[in-house]
């Protein structure tokens, strides 16, 4: 029997006037790659919050089981050239906000380890700034799972990468899927990531939501718009 990570039942979620999330039901299994699409604005990055802890819905519940860690890659954000720390040090933050010479062994360890899960391990010591903006997300992707989480969400984290470059991460964060049985909730736009990559998905909509295998999963809605 699978065991469950987030069960969510009735959640609805309203600003004054607004309603954003209505009736939501869904669950997501240890193990799942989950996929979340839907319109600018229809409530994904709610519906994070909401998981993240940040909001709480207006009815209905989301229940994270007891003791579930988790890991969050944003949205790309561009990082000044003149960023003085090594894409090392930048990774090890997540720790405790100090640079690498005062860890642990332990904790470099784990760093050196996710540097080489995320295929930074030849420019570990490069400024972050000088990075590429794929080498750069890489970089916040291996900071999220310094703490090994037991669900990694990636809101929208491959929204301002290439193509190439979208598939290069999407491809690492398949292999934690797969091989260490790590949970992903991914929010996209990318239709043609969301048929590779996902299990399932959860498809957000005014008023109403689809939730299944991806393979049920169609481009167009009834009035043939394309999310």
């Amino acid at each position: 029997m699978s065991e469950t990570l987030i069960s969510v039942e009735n959640l609805s979620l309203s600003f004054p006037n607004h309603p954003v999330l209505s009736d939501l039901s869904f669950q997501v299994n240890r193990g799942d790659f989950l996929g979340v699409i839907g319109e600018n604005g229809i409530g994904k990055t709610t519906l994070v919050r909401v998981i993240l802890g940040q909001l709480r819905p207006s009815a209905g519940k989301l229940v994270i089981q007891e003791g579930v860690k988790i890991g969050y890659v944003p949205q790309f954000r561009n990082v000044d050239i003149e960023y003085p720390l090594s894409i090392k040090d930048f990774i090890a933050l997540n720790f405790t906000g100090i640079k690498l010479p005062w860890l642990s062994k332990k904790e470099r360890q784990r760093v050196k380890k996710v540097i080489q899960q995320v295929g930074l391990a030849k420019i570990a010591d490069r400024p972050l700034g000088l990075a590429s903006g794929g080498e750069k997300q890489k970089a916040y992707l291996a900071q999220a799972l310094i703490n090994q989480p037991d669900l990694l969400i990636l809101d929208e984290s491959t929204a301002s990468l290439d193509p190439n470059t979208k598939k290069e991460l999407l491809d690492v964060v398949l292999r934690l899927n797969r091989e260490m049985g790590l949970t992903i909730f991914f929010v996209s736009h990318d239709m043609q990531m969301i048929h590779e990559y996902p299990d399932h998905y959860l498809w957000l909509q005014k008023g109403k939501y689809e939730f299944g295998s991806i393979k049920n999963l169609h481009n167009e809605n009834k009035e043939g718009q394309y999310v």
